[in-house]
């Protein structure tokens, strides 16, 4: 094993799931573009390269955000392999990536009347569809989260407050209320069991998964006449941009379980609204009023 396939491995060992497939993925299309260019993958490398490489990606018709997001895995394994000592410095921690703008989410979530209609009409079709599209909608789980809710998660109560955990991503732990309306969605799917996976595939009563959420969304938004393609992140958009309905930042970010605000502020779909403008606070506090 070479060096740089030894500090491959050696970074990659920090993750697990589908961010070392991701990474993993990164990091081979690394190791292709400097053996198409007679270059050992990390000694020798320097900031020269990795900007090429960059703008290599550019050139494959990726868009900027892509380009940023391949870049993950290969700036995380020469950082690593120098403080490994494996090289001098790190060729990546200069490199010029191309730059986004983030001013907000570009998913296309639900409205107030779209999801209290998505909602509704979960619980017409199965109570399995209806416990999800709280879960989802309410609560805002990830398509992953929602599958692995078990029905011992909820059995606790905190303060007064019946409470879900979960382990989020990351390997996360979370905790977080179920209000009423959720916990009788939850309850109607559990039915007379005891513990176990909540949601069930309805037909043949085995637990869902990833591909079986999205699948279940998809039907809960065709049946309600939504006119677009709905995601279950569509539903967690749903539920984030509560900072539409006057939520503070601070708590949309909690119930996110976002480890920084500006990923919750990319939720944030009235931050254009006029009404809301500084400008007129500031008026109002040079004026007196």
């Amino acid at each position: 094993m070479s060096t740089a396939q030894l500090a491959a491995v050696s970074y990659l060992a920090r993750y697990s799931g589908r961010t070392h497939t991701l990474y993993a993925f990164q990091l081979r299309e690394w190791f292709a573009w400097c053996e198409r260019n007679g270059l050992d993958a990390l000694t020798g490398i320097e900031r020269a390269h990795v900007e090429l490489y960059i703008r290599h990606l550019g050139d494959r018709g990726l868009m900027n955000s892509s380009v940023n997001t391949m870049m993950h895995a290969v700036r995380g394994y020469f950082r690593f392999a120098h403080i490994d000592g494996l090289i001098t410095s790190d060729p990546a921690v200069y490199a010029r990536l191309p730059k986004i703008h983030r001013d907000e989410s570009r998913t296309q979530g639900l409205d107030r009347l779209e999801l209290i209609r998505f909602l509704q009409v979960a619980q017409i079709i199965t109570v399995h569809h209806g416990a999800l599209a709280y879960l989802l909608g309410i609560n805002a789980l990830r398509a992953s989260e929602a599958a692995a809710v078990r029905i011992e998660d909820y059995a606790d109560t905190l303060r007064g407050h019946r409470v879900l955990h979960l382990v989020g991503k990351g390997n996360k732990p979370a905790t977080m209320p179920v209000t009423v309306p959720v916990l009788r969605a939850l309850e109607a799917c559990r039915g007379q069991r005891l513990c176990g996976p909540l949601v069930l595939r309805p037909i043949s009563g085995k637990p869902v998964d990833r591909r079986d959420v999205y699948r279940m969304v998809a039907r809960i938004a065709k049946t309600a006449g939504i006119p677009r393609h709905i995601s279950p992140h569509s539903l967690r958009h749903a539920a984030i941009t509560s900072i539409d309905a006057g939520v503070p930042l601070r708590d949309a970010q909690i119930l996110a379980r976002h480890a920084d605000p500006r990923t919750t502020e990319h939720y944030d779909r009235a931050r254009g609204n006029l009404d809301r403008h500084g400008v007129h606070f500031l008026t109002a506090y040079v004026a007196g009023v």
